[in-house]
């Protein structure tokens, strides 16, 4: 990781970080807003396939998530959506870094808001029936936790009332019949983002992802299928850490560095 130099026109610091091993890298800001680390990447390893696909990261930040699905997969074509003008700047200006030129050609910046609605959101530029995949990492603190002095951060990892809903109403529109939905989540979420599912998507896939054997988990992986009538799969956990240190198993090693991708035990 290196330090760079703020322009005199913003004033917040920033850092360059390496992912996947170095195949990319993602300018992000230091001491304010959200900063991504594995939760994107996890989230970037639910999205499979070799093939043409086009790829919609709703609220991206500074893009790791998707500028990391980018990097892996040689033909999808990636929306970074962002609402902060402050998150978006940032995405842009990973997609500048030399470091990225490889890919940077197959992915756009939209500043919007991911929970307009009808017309105002096809204004925006999130069209009907535009993508195979949504991938999503809202923020999922209750809003009580929300002790941040960083009005940006909090923003970032704070729970709105019926987030869930809003944001998967707009994937369950943009993405095409078929297209999958996969998000990255807490536990406690559960029954909500089953409940925003609804009708609009099925064949839910939920994975627990628990520190070690033996303790609760901390995050969830879900995944479905828009259209889907096929039932709700819980799946086995995966286990971040097998061995008494802290390094990741391999798997999870894997995921997190953009090896392997976590494929869905079921096709639409």
């Amino acid at each position: 990781m290196s330090e760079a130099s703020p322009a005199p026109e913003n004033p917040v610091k920033e850092t360059v970080d390496a992912f996947h091993y170095g195949r990319f890298h993602v300018v992000q800001p230091k001491g304010v807003g959200h900063r991504s680390g594995m939760d994107a990447m996890l989230l970037a390893s639910l999205v499979g396939g070799d093939g043409p696909m086009r790829v919609a990261d709703l609220g991206a930040g500074a893009g790791a998530a998707g500028l990391a699905v980018a990097a892996r997969i040689e033909k999808a074509q990636v929306l970074l959506v962002e609402r902060s003008p402050l998150m978006a700047a940032f995405a842009r200006k990973s997609l500048a870094l030399d470091e990225n030129a490889p890919f940077a050609g197959r992915v756009s910046v939209l500043e919007a808001d991911v929970t307009l609605t009808g017309r105002a959101r096809v204004a925006a530029g999130l069209a009907d029936d535009d993508h195979d995949h949504v991938i999503m990492n809202p923020p999922f603190n209750d809003a009580a936790d929300r002790r941040a002095p960083d009005a940006l951060k909090a923003a970032a990892h704070a729970m709105e009332d019926d987030l869930f809903e809003r944001w998967i109403r707009t994937a369950g529109a943009i993405l095409r019949p078929g297209g999958q939905l996969s998000l990255i989540a807490r536990p406690q979420s559960i029954a909500e983002i089953i409940a925003a599912c609804g009708r609009r998507f099925g064949g839910i896939e939920i994975t627990p992802i628990h520190p070690r054997a033996g303790e609760s988990a901390l995050r969830i992986l879900v995944t479905a299928i828009k259209g889907s009538r096929a039932r709700l799969n819980l799946r086995m956990p995966l286990v971040m850490h097998d061995g008494p240190g802290h390094a990741f198993s391999p798997f999870v090693n894997d995921l997190n560095n953009g090896r392997a991708s976590y494929a869905r035990l079921s096709r639409p």
